[in-house]
């Protein structure tokens, strides 16, 4: 993809291509929370057990996380479009192959593999950074903000549409649905093409643009021209900021996977029905498109890293008023539009952030690098979940667990510095 921004693309164009984005999140991420809701009946069908079941979907958050930067790298230097086509034909195998498999090492293929890297391939990382690319700076944040709404409109939209599905056909056709329904990716991945020339061309040119005839590089706004992923990806990693972005995001993939895969399980113990844990995992949804708006827009106006300390400090205070309350239908509804409201609010910030460090060159790369690290907390998240249930019959640690991260997050956010990283020794101008 190309490297420049585009501030001359008409207004008709930019809408076109963030619609477009937030369409093929909405269906990625539709596919990919709602896989707590098939627990219960795969266990049910295979008799694989609720441990088993959880490591394969834990797999699949880990999976997710570790797609994404290298479809991010390969993104970065081939282009968008190639790689969100391969993810949507891996999730949609992925998914019609699970009703197939009878075993933990089968669902660990489809479930924990396949189904989770193809949607890794059209997640977040590789849709902000097609756009953020192609927009000029002060669009950004919003297009960020609008295309993780479309991620949460997705849960809020496909929860109860598979649920209904499971309830009145199995869990097998409303797999089968789901597989057909990831494919509609492709048509919508023609609007992510660059028609300046996406790839490594582009990026070599724009290169050139800003170093003069003297060989002194010029201050790029954007990248210093000669620096490589190798050498981008080095300097990150030993930039303190961007590490503290990693920790603060491990604690909300944590406890994002932790809901997704066992809000169903809690509703149970409640004995509450099922359709109460389907509705409140679209009312997460929902009122995340309200939170993921929001966070756009905030993030315009106010420091990123204390928008992001003030989301995960309100998710403490969340959980806790949740474990006090009675556990009626009405309290998991109040709970879940809360929580709903900072679910994946976190990404506009975090991807504002990396792209503030480091400049756009590489940031769907250096972006799936921290959803890596928001993903090993979604592995631990989704599979102690299980582990918590088999040994104590409850989730009660998992909830204390995910309010002292949700707090050691918000903290961990404050000391990052928003300025831009240069090279050691770089003489650039900011």
């Amino acid at each position: 993809m190309s490297t420049t921004s585009h501030p001359e693309m008409t207004p008709r164009a930019a809408w076109l291509l963030i619609l477009s984005a937030s369409a093929i999140l909405m269906i990625t991420m539709g596919a990919r929370l709602t896989t707590g809701l098939f627990m219960s009946p795969i266990n049910t069908s295979t008799g694989l057990g609720i441990a088993s079941i959880s490591f394969a979907l834990a797999v699949g958050q880990f999976m997710w996380g570790a797609a994404q930067p290298v479809f991010g790298a390969i993104a970065d230097k081939y282009g968008s479009v190639k790689v969100v086509v391969a993810g949507a034909l891996m999730l949609a195998g992925g998914l019609a192959a699970t009703p197939l498999v009878g075993s933990q090492w089968g669902l660990l293929l489809t479930m924990g593999f396949l189904s989770a890297a193809g949607a890794g391939a059209g997640s977040f990382s590789i849709l902000i950074g097609a756009t953020a690319q192609r927009l000029p700076p002060e669009r950004r944040p919003f297009a960020a903000g609008f295309i993780n709404a479309g991620g949460s409109f997705g849960q809020f939209v496909f929860a109860p549409l598979m649920q209904a599905i499971i309830s009145s056909a199995g869990w097998i056709a409303a797999m089968l649905t789901m597989a057909v329904t990831t494919l509609l990716t492709i048509p919508l991945a023609w609007q992510l093409r660059d028609p300046k020339g996406e790839g490594a061309a582009a990026q070599a040119a724009h290169a050139r643009k800003f170093v003069p005839a003297s060989g002194v590089p010029a201050a790029d706004p954007l990248v210093a021209p000669a620096m490589t992923l190798r050498r981008q990806i080095a300097i990150a990693m030993r930039d303190r900021s961007y590490l503290l972005l990693h920790l603060g995001f491990f604690t909300c993939g944590f406890h994002i996977a932790f809901l997704v895969t066992h809000l169903p399980g809690e509703v149970a113990l409640c004995n509450l029905s099922a359709s109460v844990s389907a509705t409140a995992l679209g009312l997460i949804g929902l009122f995340n498109i309200a939170g993921s708006l929001s966070a756009g827009y905030l993030a315009t106006r106010f420091r990123m890293k204390s928008l992001l300390a003030l989301l995960y400090a309100s998710r403490a205070v969340i959980v806790g008023v949740f474990l006090l309350a009675p556990k009626t239908p009405l309290t998991f509804y109040v709970f879940a539009a809360a929580l709903g409201f900072t679910w994946l609010a976190t990404v506009p910030p975090t991807a504002g952030l990396v792209g503030k460090l480091f400049g756009m060159r590489y940031l769907s790369t250096l972006f799936g690098l921290t959803l890596l690290s928001h993903q090993i907390g979604g592995f631990l998240g989704a599979w102690l979940g299980g582990l918590s249930f088999v040994h104590f019959g409850n989730y009660t640690w998992m909830w204390y667990a995910d309010i002292a991260l949700a707090l050691a997050a918000a903290v961990f956010n404050l000391p990052i510095r928003e300025a831009h990283v240069l090279p050691k020794g770089a003489a650039l101008a900011r």
